[in-house]
């Protein structure tokens, strides 16, 4: 096991090295400025489009109402990556991590836009009469059969990666915050989810939008407000903490207490790395779902989707992450989950610890459902339709092996595969972006802003 750590780990350092991060980040930027950084602007009208997507417009396609799409794009994003991600990476690059993942994300709106955009318009119907998308089939369609094989590359990763950050990271995270709150057994915590899981991901697409489109609102809504009256709790520790996160992105972090410290490269790395893993901008994940929506607009779409990010990241993301700075809980030497709810417990002792465990278990829940939709595309897309009920049960099966897996190792596979994913994704969005930018030119010119 150790040798197998080890070469993931090598693995690791290669594909989040520096490359990584200046094609994630690279492609975000290219991207703002082809659209003129119409996501940042248009934020309230793609809050308006949602709103309107609640149910199938008359003159869509597709299998679920625009606003479900989103809601199982973000059953998939919404989970660890807001609880222990976020603490991971304050407690590996400081405070100042936190500003990097807010820079992943406002670069990461567009990344996501463009996603959708293309899985909407380069969509296509499967045997069944489904329709189905994502960046195996916008770099079938859109780059030509001569580039078939990075999709089959991408499908290749996104079927093994699932069972890293979709399954393994979500269960472990799940069995280890029940069993340090309630004493629960991960063994016994993995064979219920499994249970509870398969009765919905057996259902497929339309059962999944449902339950993703009646849990996620509410379950972000909780959090949201609970954060926020621990930081009204705290008001005059949050203009010191944003200060903080400002400072350290761009100077070390020196040791204090059971914090080693850390440079600004381990800052910008953790905070990327982190902020990609929790919104999934750029990863090719999110746009698999987003072709399934009813929709008659790639556009439309596309302003819907990158919602997700911004409510992922900047609003999630960012609760998290000033609670556990405020707390002080940071420089207290724990880590990942155990951090977060360290720091809920300081400010609302007794309580505050619970609160994470009952939302990090309902959160990696959803994301387990969500990513299950990705893995079975990606399978499919491989191996055709037979392929599917077999994929299922061996995910399902796979939730209590991942709930007695060392956390550590998990983590480390998770970030892997996601950098692998995100590859051909990225290679396909820089390449496709002109089509993208003449679609949302088109819209914007011949649209009388209905939608406003």
């Amino acid at each position: 096991m150790e040798t197998i750590q080890a070469f993931v780990a090598a693995i690791n350092g290669v594909v989040w090295g520096v490359p990584m991060l200046v094609l994630i980040l690279g492609v975000g930027i290219y991207l703002n400025f082809g659209l003129k950084f119409m996501p940042m602007f248009n934020i309230g009208r793609a809050f308006k489009l949602l709103w309107q997507g609640r149910q199938n417009s008359a003159d869509g396609q597709g299998e679920i109402p625009p606003f479900q799409a989103l809601m199982t794009a973000m059953s998939a994003t919404v989970g660890t990556g807001n609880i222990a991600g976020v603490a991971t990476a304050v407690f590996i690059g400081g405070p100042g991590a936190l500003f990097w993942m807010w820079m992943t994300a406002l670069l990461g709106m567009a990344t996501k836009y463009a996603e959708a955009v293309l899985a909407v318009h380069f969509r296509e119907k499967d045997k069944s009469g489904e329709f189905v998308g994502g960046p195996m089939y916008y770099i079938k369609n859109g780059m030509g059969e001569k580039w078939a094989w990075l999709g089959s590359l991408f499908a290749l990763f996104g079927t093994v990666a699932c069972f890293g950050i979709g399954n393994g990271v979500q269960i472990n995270s799940i069995a280890q915050v029940l069993e340090t709150n309630f004493a629960f057994s991960p063994l016994i915590v993995g064979l219920v989810v499994m249970v509870l899981a398969g009765a919905v991901i057996i259902g497929g697409i339309k059962r999944i939008g449902a339950f993703a489109g009646a849990l996620v609102p509410v379950m972000a809504l909780v959090y949201v407000v609970g954060g926020v009256i621990i930081l009204l709790m705290n008001l005059d520790g949050i203009l010191p903490a944003l200060s903080m996160v400002i400072t350290e992105a761009f100077t070390p972090s020196s040791a204090q207490g059971g914090f080693a410290g850390a440079t600004v490269w381990m800052a910008i790395r953790f905070g990327v790395a982190r902020g990609v893993f929790s919104n999934e901008a750029g990863l090719g994940s999110a746009p698999i779902a987003h072709a399934s929506a009813h929709t008659n607009d790639p556009v439309r779409q596309g302003m819907v989707a990158m919602l997700g990010t911004f409510i992922d990241t900047i609003l999630i993301c960012t609760i998290t992450g000033l609670v556990i700075i405020i707390s002080g809980q940071w420089t207290s030497g724990e880590s990942g989950a155990a951090l977060t709810s360290a720091a809920f417990d300081q400010i609302l002792p007794g309580v505050g610890g619970y609160i994470v465990a009952v939302a990090l278990a309902i959160f990696a829940f959803t994301t387990i459902v969500g990513w299950s939709v990705y893995g079975e595309r990606c399978a499919t897309f491989l191996f055709g339709p037979k392929a599917l009920l077999p994929f299922r049960i061996i995910f399902v099966v796979a939730l209590p092996i991942g709930a007695t897996m060392s956390l550590d190792f998990v983590w480390l596979l998770g970030d892997t595969l996601n950098a692998m994913m995100a590859i051909p994704n990225l290679i396909a969005l820089a390449v496709l972006s002109p089509v993208v930018v003449k679609l949302t030119k088109s819209y914007f010119s011949s649209s009388t802003n209905s939608d406003n």
